[in-house]
């Protein structure tokens, strides 16, 4: 793997995860935080869109859409053991 590679997964990690931060409330992440959370979350929304045969699209983007559908899920996870 490449250092190329390694940026670009932790700036797609920390764009899904901010973005899934802002979307579900109650569970305030610093940046490492994001960033380990969307690159997690690009793993889980990859084997959930893929268990559900739905197709997010290629790109940058449909990689983004996936790490934050994922992300979503694993915060609304962490937030639900949490209360």
């Amino acid at each position: 793997m490449s250092l190329e590679s390694v940026i670009i997964w932790i700036i797609i990690g920390a764009i899904a995860g901010l973005l899934a931060d802002r979307v579900v409330k109650g569970v305030a992440l610093s940046l490492g935080g994001a960033i380990v959370v969307g690159i997690i979350g690009a793993f889980v929304g990859g084997w959930l869109l893929g268990q559900l045969g739905v197709f997010a699209g290629g790109g940058l983007v449909g990689t983004i859409l996936t790490a934050f559908i994922g992300a979503v899920v694993l915060l609304l996870l962490l937030r639900a053991i949490r209360t």
